[in-house]
């Protein structure tokens, strides 16, 4: 009886290398990485466009951008809310933001003081970063936190009554409509979708206790919150315009006056309540003088000497103040970077208001005209890569509308444009994660698409 014999495999020598080089980068997959994003690199420096008009334009664009960004927002906006970020991580106990914020807190109360809290403050769709940032680590539900988010620069009372005057009444009832509808729907969907992560987070939570803010009275802690928003929405206060009231034009031409006297207040509390050290604070307020009195034409720099003080003074105080340095500092390093970065490549690709980037803004123009639903897709994308600074979205809107837009990819814009931009994904991410962060912005994106469609029927 014959045997049947088994012959040895051989091997291909593409089989063996493709083998080796699959060991390999199982092996050292961090190497390949490194090795991937450096030829990335050469290839986009090798194929640069350099020379060409609209390229080099764009550059430009995102530089100007980002001075002007620097110049405008940073030390005026930005800082002010990483030392408010800083003081809510710090003098505001765990517990209660985990009552009225908390994954296991009462809906209704829960959105109800997120978008509330988040709608008085009137400020941009980065500026609210650090604030997010810090409710959400202090132990604010998901929901919640995403309600407080879109409604800080989308639920601006200012902007939606700006909206109304100068864009119709419609648009100005639509956007506010829209604005409070999408707080509270896109947090309640977040909460849902990851709702056994938020239980497992809150299950976490249970039994800590902050102990930095035990024996201070809670008007105290109300006041200090108090003044310190002040401080940054009237330093903030937009220009009026003729069309605006009495009250605002009154603000606006004693806004620095305002400023100095919130602050006073809140150096006052500082000393006499708080018992911090009064010298490096009346040393500032002395500075502070000196600067408005030499150098009115910059009120900035009288600014930006009072946030050196009260850093100065937090730097010299043991305990809260060190701690309140701490987590502000720790918002400034993981915010600043990821903004500053994002807010120049928002103006290479789209430019400044007014200004051509590396997207023609005439792509822009003719792709919303009508109220088909890729024209309030494209002008939702559009809103939410684009960096708007508080109000500036109306007259871009306005001139947009003129160039033949519809109402409803308008709407679509309003409703996407001030909450999302680039900088500002770029920085949820940081904070969310990736998947969190594209769930966020998919969802605003869309329903303002779909809103913007409906009106546009109604309103074409």
């Amino acid at each position: 009886m014959a045997t049947l014999s088994t012959s040895p495999v051989i091997n291909h020598p593409l089989t063996d290398a493709l083998n080796r080089l699959r060991a390999a980068l199982q092996d050292r997959p961090t190497e390949f990485q490194w090795l991937g994003g450096i030829v990335a690199v050469f290839l986009l420096a090798f194929f640069m466009p350099v020379g060409t008009a609209r390229f080099d334009n764009a550059v430009l664009e995102g530089l100007a951008l980002l001075n002007w960004y620097a110049r405008e927002h940073v030390m005026l906006c930005l800082v002010p809310a990483f030392f408010i970020a800083g003081a809510i991580a710090v003098f505001i106990s765990q517990d209660a933001v985990m009552k009225y914020l908390g994954p296991a807190a009462r809906k209704v109360a829960a959105y109800g003081v997120a978008s509330v809290s988040g709608s008085i403050l009137a400020v941009c769709s980065c500026t609210v970063l650090p604030l997010f940032g810090g409710i959400y680590r202090r132990g604010a539900g998901l929901g919640p936190a995403i309600a407080f988010l879109y409604s800080g620069p989308a639920i601006n009372v200012l902007a939606i009554i700006l909206t109304a005057r100068i864009l119709g009444v419609e648009l100005g009832v639509a956007r506010a409509v829209g604005a409070i509808s999408f707080a509270l729907v896109i947090g309640l969907i977040m909460h849902w979708i990851y709702r056994r992560e938020e239980q497992a987070r809150a299950a976490n939570q249970q039994g800590f206790v902050l102990g930095t803010d035990e024996g201070r009275p809670l008007s105290d802690t109300a006041a200090f919150f108090t003044l310190m928003i002040a401080v940054l929405v009237l330093a903030n206060w937009a220009p009026a315009s003729a069309e605006d009231s009495a009250v605002w034009h009154t603000i606006f031409a004693w806004k620095w006056p305002l400023t100095a006297l919130a602050s006073l207040g809140l150096a006052g509390l500082l000393i006499w309540r708080w018992r911090w050290h009064w010298q490096p604070l009346a040393a500032t307020a002395v500075v502070i003088a000196i600067l408005a009195g030499l150098i009115p034409q910059h009120p900035e720099l009288a600014f930006s000497a009072g946030l050196i003080g009260l850093t100065l003074t937090a730097a010299l105080q043991p305990g809260d103040g060190e701690e309140w340095l701490s987590q502000t500092w720790g918002f400034a390093k993981l915010i600043m970077p990821l903004l500053l970065g994002g807010v120049l490549l928002a103006g290479f690709l789209l430019g400044r208001p007014g200004h051509e980037g590396i997207i023609p803004s005439e792509w822009v123009s003719a792709a919303v005209g009508g109220n088909s639903l890729g024209a309030n897709f494209l002008s939702a994308v559009a809103g939410a890569l684009m960096y708007f600074a508080t109000l500036t979205e109306v007259p871009i809107v306005q001139g947009l509308l003129g160039a033949g837009m519809g109402k409803g990819p308008a709407l679509a814009l309003l409703l996407a444009g001030p909450a999302l931009s680039l900088p500002n994904m770029l920085v949820i991410r940081g904070i969310l994660g990736t998947q969190k962060t594209a769930v966020y912005c998919g969802l605003v994106v869309v329903m303002a698409t779909f809103t913007g469609w409906v009106f546009g029927l109604f309103y074409p």
